[in-house]
């Protein structure tokens, strides 16, 4: 699996922006929305990066960037809104790796967490993904089913990779339609169960009973952990 990511982000929408892109990525994401759990969190869990909003209640930023220097050597990145050059030498001298401004593409987020964690060594293969038999090459788009190729398309691909990265987590409808369709997509929910059966058609040996993606009725999605089908 991916790396752990820490995101103190008190913008609820702005957070979950973030995990989505990030947890497309194959990181795993906790979120908090003050400084104060920002620094408990970091603490308690040891991640590998650090997103850290400037602007948040109980503790800012630049005090929670310095009390995580002070503690590790996490990479930080900073986030906010403050774009002069004397904000961002301050959130860097403090011991912040990296420093994004308000609005940013997500994309760019992406890109940067990947370069700062390769840079410090820290970046870990996430492209291949194998539940069974089952075979999902994220950088050659590919999905394998006891080796042989399986024909889906980019949507499909997209559910599928987002679901079968992590294993026994229950995805509603809207957070895999975001994941297929983008952040801001406003169709129907019900597009994705579309999807689903199609996908069944071309991976579970019964579609009608479903081994791999089952539904978790009034909720969403998931594919089974290994631990639950042995």
């Amino acid at each position: 699996m991916g790396n752990r990511i820490l995101v103190a982000e008190d913008d609820p929408k702005q957070a979950e922006l973030i995990r989505l892109y990030l947890e497309r990525e194959g990181h795993a994401v906790v979120v908090v929305s003050d400084g104060r759990q920002a620094i408990d969190e970091a603490r308690r869990r040891a991640p590998d990066l650090v997103l850290l909003d400037v602007m948040m209640p109980r503790v800012d930023g630049l005090d929670v960037c310095r009390v995580l220097r002070r503690d590790s050597d996490v990479p930080i990145i900073m986030l906010t809104a403050r774009s002069t050059e004397d904000d961002m030498l301050l959130g860097l001298d403090l011991g912040a790796d990296d420093y994004i401004t308000k609005p940013f593409s997500p994309r760019e987020l992406v890109a940067r967490v990947r370069t700062l964690l390769r840079r410090v060594g820290r970046a870990t293969v996430t492209e291949i993904i194998e539940i069974g038999a089952l075979r999902i090459d994220r950088a050659r788009h590919e999905v394998r089913l006891a080796g042989q190729p399986v024909d889906v398309t980019p949507k499909e691909f997209a559910v599928l990779a987002t679901l079968a990265g992590e294993p026994g987590r229950v995805f509603t409808r809207r957070s895999l339609l975001e994941a297929a369709f983008g952040f801001d997509y406003d169709g129907l929910e019900r597009t994705i169960d579309v999807h689903v059966a199609n996908l069944r058609k071309k991976i579970e040996i019964d579609p009608a009973e479903p081994a791999l993606l089952l539904t978790v009725y009034g909720v969403g999605y998931k594919v089974p952990d290994p631990d639950e089908t042995t």
